[in-house]
This record gives structure tokens, sequence and C-alpha cells, in this order.
């Protein structure tokens, strides 16, 4: 049965509006990675040939990249990005809550468009310190994520996936649409390099002026989305009572500041919290596990580039290859699989029989992230690294069936509370259940980032086999996560 807690407009303009904003932003996204680390590759290069050598800076100041893959300056790329990708989540993990206040009171739509502003700027800042060389020192790149403060991935996600959830109360649709929106959006980061590998080679700040124009056509999709939730199927009388004590009301009517309701707001949070399941708390301690190894990601360009001697441009078109993998097994066998055991499993489908076809897909996805990783870690060669990205892939369903968990009330099922402030919140179970696992997820790549840069940092002291060390730490993550998750009981 669809629930119509969003707003009229029909469900299918709500989720063409969320598939497409994740498009539009995960791929000037996937735009800005590739370019950005050849900017800091090229300034660190010329800093140290500079100092060095002066006799490999050829004409225009450019020098070779397979001259650039030197320790020094790889060493100098992974602790840059390292600390870029830590600025950029700690900001998005402490406004997370504050900006939760923002949609309740000016609705999801200023959210959403704050949260373009930071991503304009990183692009921006990026093009300027690629073309400013003489100007600005490399290390200013590392002032492009500043602005996540303003909203970055956790609060861009917690509000689509809650928009997609409260779309509909079927699970099979509901689990569809998320792989949907995992298709999309693994598949934008993957494919976006190939894309950035074409139009930097042309000119190296093309990629970052795509993305803007990109940003700037999502800023004008976010118009379609609905501001607020409206209360589901309820007579006007039902609605009334909890509307005068809801968070959102109090938000409008008393206009409390901004401190007080951030408070109050983390107050019911952990009331929230309190009144969940244990297997809501494995649900998060999964989710961050597999956040903190999912944290080699944005490593894998750096990875291919420095273990193989590959340039970035190169990588980016081996990424393109796994990315058409993905998007046909995300998009095209993934869903099919999903309403075929539905299908097959029971006549008569029951949530329980719902959630164990969720349990044992998800642990699939687990063990070929686990053999994945483990094989990245040890391709001595290309062509053996080429088929383990081919098993980590698989993985990448994982987020279909644990989101679609978290709707199930072995999962997620709040006791019922006296207190109505807490009632009113739990009420809204679509935006604070996943306002609370992509802040989780967000703390995990909090810790990823800065780990797996030491990490990296460390595999290039070593040398060798050793370079895959930041693989074989992610598998043992989703071994951990394995473990976790396998404690979950559904009845």
């Amino acid at each position: 049965m669809d629930s119509p807690r969003l707003s009229n407009r029909p469900k299918g303009t709500v989720v063409a509006a969320v598939l497409s904003l994740l498009l539009l932003v995960n791929l000037a996204a996937s735009l800005y990675q590739l370019p950005l680390n050849l900017v800091i590759e090229k300034r660190l290069c010329l800093d140290y040939y500079l100092e060095h050598d002066r006799s490999q800076i050829g004409a225009g100041r450019n020098i070779d990249e397979a001259l650039c893959k030197i320790d020094p300056v790889q060493k100098g790329l992974g602790w840059i990005q390292g600390t870029m990708d830590t600025i950029w989540v700690v900001g998005d993990f402490v406004m997370t809550i504050p900006m939760g206040f923002v949609a309740d009171r000016y609705g999801r739509r200023v959210v959403l468009w704050l949260n373009l502003l930071p991503r304009l700027c990183m692009l921006s800042w990026a093009g300027l310190v690629g073309y400013l060389e003489h100007d600005l020192p490399a290390k200013a790149i590392i002032a492009g994520p500043l602005l996540s403060f303003l909203g970055g991935d956790c609060v861009f996600n917690s509000m689509a996936y809650s928009l997609v959830a409260g779309v509909t109360d079927d699970n099979v649709l509901r689990a569809s649409y998320f792989g949907y929106m995992s298709a999309i959006s693994y598949v934008v980061n993957l494919l976006g390099p190939a894309l950035a590998s074409i139009s930097m080679t042309a000119f190296l700040g093309l990629p970052f002026a795509v993305g803007i124009f990109l940003l700037l056509i999502a800023a004008t999709v976010v118009r379609l989305v609905p501001d607020r939730n409206v209360t589901a199927n309820k007579s006007s009388d039902e609605q009334a009572q909890p509307l005068l004590s809801s968070p959102i009301l109090k938000a409008q009517q008393e206009r409390p500041s901004l401190a007080r309701s951030v408070l109050e707001r983390f107050s019911a949070l952990k009331k929230a919290l309190q009144n969940h399941s244990r297997n809501f708390t494995l649900m998060l301690t999964t989710f961050l596990l597999t956040s903190l190894a999912s944290s080699d990601t944005k490593l894998l360009v750096q990875y291919i580039s420095k273990r193989y001697k590959w340039t970035f441009a190169s990588a980016g078109y081996l990424l393109s290859g796994k990315a058409i993998f993905n998007f046909f097994f995300l998009a095209l066998v993934v869903p099919r699989c999903i309403r075929f055991m539905s299908q097959s499993g029971s006549s008569t489908e029951t949530t329980s029989a719902s959630d164990r076809i969720n349990v044992g897909l998800a642990n699939m996805c687990l063990g070929v992230s686990i053999a994945g990783a483990l094989a990245i870690s040890l391709s001595a060669t290309i062509w053996f690294l080429i088929p383990a990205l081919l098993i980590y892939a698989l993985g990448a369903a994982l987020p279909i069936f644990t989101l679609s968990l978290l709707k199930s009330p072995s999962i997620s099922g709040a006791q019922h509370s006296a207190d109505n402030d807490v009632a009113s919140f739990a009420d809204e179970a679509d935006t604070h259940i996943f306002s609370i696992v992509m802040l989780v997820k967000t703390l995990g790549s909090l810790i990823g980032a800065p780990l797996m840069a030491v990490v990296w940092v460390k595999a290039i002291d070593i040398g060798g086999i050793a370079l895959g060390l930041p693989y074989f730490v992610s598998s043992a993550c989703y071994i951990a996560a394995t473990a976790v998750f396998n404690q979950i009981m559904i009845p």
C-alpha cells in the first residue's frame, strides 16, 4: 500500500526528482575527484623538481606524469587527500543535527540548496589552485572543503533516502527504489573518472567547469522535491493532537534559538534511540564498520596509479569498465533477484520472510566484499586486479538490503513512550531513522578518512606487496561487520 506521507506530489515525480539529484550531485563529485588528484600531484611534483632537479621540468612548467609517481610526491598526495576528506566529513558530521532543525523550520529545499554551495566552492577552488600555481601554494587546496558545515554527504543522503522510503510501504518496491539509487550513486562515482579523463586531457579545468554546470542544474531540480512530510491516513482530529506537540510545529511557532533547538533535538534523538531494539543497535554498528571499510573507495585511483604506474587518465578508463558492470548488476540483476526470491519464497509474503531474504542477500554481499578487498590487496599485476575489482563490485548491493531492513519492525520497531515529544519524533520514522543511519555512516567515514591516509602513507614507505595494506584493512573491517550483522535475530 502506498504511503501518503509525502506531500501531494505524485510518487513518481518524487522518485524521479531524487534520482535526478543523485545523478547530478554524484556525477559532479566524480568529475571532481580524478582531476583533483592530478592538480595536487602536479603541484607537488613541480615543487619537488624545482628543489631537486630542474632539468626534468619542461616547457610551460610541465612534467611527465610518470616522473611524479615517486614516493615523496605520492605521500604528500595521500596526506593532502586524507586531510581534505577528514575536513569534509567533520563539517558534515557536526552539522547534521543542526541541519535537521533547519529542514524542520525552513523545509528540505533550503537544506538541499545549502548543500550545493560547498560543492560549488570545492570545484571552483580546485580550478583556481590548479591555474594560479604562481600565486597559491599547493597546500592551499586544503581550504576547499571548509564550507562543509553547510552540509555534505550525510545530510544529502539522509534526505534522499528518507524521501524515497516515504513514497511506498511495499518492501519489494522500496528495495527496488534503493537499488536504483545505489546503481546511480555507485555508477556515476566510478563512471565519472572516464568522463573526467576525457575532459581533463583536453583541459585540466574542464571537469571542474562541467561539475559546476551540473550542480546549477541540480539547484533547479530541487524545486521538484516536497518540502515537508504530511501525516499518514488519519482523520483531522487524530492528526491535530500529534502535530500540536511535534518538534516541527514548535520550530515554526515558538521560534526558539538554534542552540536550544539543537539541544532539544539531541535529547529527543537520545530518547528515541533508547526505545529501539538491540537489532537496531547491531545494524548501526554494521553501518559504522561497512562505512569504515568502504573508505578505501577514494583511494582506488591513487592505488592504481602508484602500484601499477598508470596515469590517472588510464585509471579512470579502467574504473569505467567496472562502472558498466555495476550498472547492469545493480539496476537490472538485483531488482529481478529480489522480486524472484520474494515470489518464490512464500505464497503469502510476510515481513519476516522479506527480512530473512534481505539478511541472506546482505550476508552474500558482505562475503564477496571481504573476498574482493582481499583480492585487490594481493593483486601484484593489473591482470589480477581486474577480476578482483569485479568481485569487489558484487558487494555494492549491500546498502539495498541493509537499508531495506531498517523499515522492518524487528529492526527499527520502537517501543511506545508516554513522552509526547518522543512519540511525535518517533512518528517521523523515515526521517529520523535514516538521519541516524547516515550520521553513523558519516562517523565511519570520519574515522576511515584519516585511517586510510595513514595506512596508505605507511604502505608507500614499506613498498612492494605492502601497497595493498589499505585493502587488507578494509577486508578486516568487513569481517568484523559480518560478525556483528549475524547477531541480528529475525523472528
